[in-house]
């Protein structure tokens, strides 16, 4: 475990309770309005928007609550107005975090990670204490052993920077401007994308010991059960 991203971990909620899988269709949903405000309701000229619909299928969102968010964010559905924030924390064992939430009050929203943080040693910093850690890639993420040595070949060509072992998956590191051109190269080739968008890496990691793991993993967790987190990254590794 090298940091925690939710989304990375979307082919595991598949199997989610009816409860579960209600957050998670909330979560995306308020995804995929900020993604329509921004850029506008067209998935073909809205890169951000066109990945948050392919999550949402991933977990078998319906087309309607696809459709309403979009809406909602293009203006033609009112609704609350939300804001995308990514806060900067200080997590247990001087660990660092960046906490990305889409909030429509963010003083709410930032008592209730205040919270959270405080039962694990932890606490929301001013802007600048963790982020400097962090830089944003592309990160296209596929089963472990699927590429071939000339598709690799192809792959730094396309502007991959590294490969690195996760686990079950490897993944592939590039500039945030490579990642569709990344993801089409696959999908040409038949291979099986199991994530593939921006996330915050850690520029270097410190390790924890695999006595910590239980506390972490319940922080990441608490934080995830928070209704606007939308993603959570950290600069930890077991």
């Amino acid at each position: 475990m090298s940091g925690h991203s939710k989304w990375a971990r979307i082919k595991h909620k598949k199997a989610l309770t009816d409860a579960k899988k209600s957050k998670v269709f909330s979560k995306i949903a308020a995804v995929i309005t900020v993604a329509s405000r921004e850029g506008g309701g067209d998935p073909n000229a809205n890169a951000k928007l066109r990945m948050t619909i392919e999550k949402a299928k991933e977990v078998n969102m319906p087309n309607e609550n696809i459709e309403r968010a979009i809406k909602r964010g293009t203006g033609e559905l009112e609704g609350a107005k939300l804001e995308e924030l990514t806060y900067e924390a200080l997590g247990p064992h001087n660990s660092a975090l960046l906490i990305k939430v889409i909030t429509d009050n963010k003083n709410r929203t930032a008592a209730e990670l205040k919270k959270i943080l405080l039962e694990f040693d932890g606490k929301l910093g001013e802007k600048g204490t963790a982020a400097w850690l962090f830089e944003e890639k592309g990160v296209v993420r596929i089963k472990k052993g699927t590429l071939q040595e000339n598709q690799t070949l192809d792959l730094i060509e396309l502007g991959v920077e590294d490969f690195k072992d996760d686990g079950e998956q490897t993944l592939l590191i590039s500039g945030v401007n490579n990642l569709e051109k990344i993801k089409d190269y696959l999908q040409k080739n038949h291979i099986e994308l199991e994530g593939a968008e921006p996330e915050f890496i850690a520029k270097n990691y410190i390790e924890i010991a695999e006595k910590d793991r239980v506390e972490f993993e319940k922080l990441f967790e608490a934080l995830d059960e928070q209704n606007e987190v939308e993603e959570i990254y950290s600069n930890i590794k077991f």
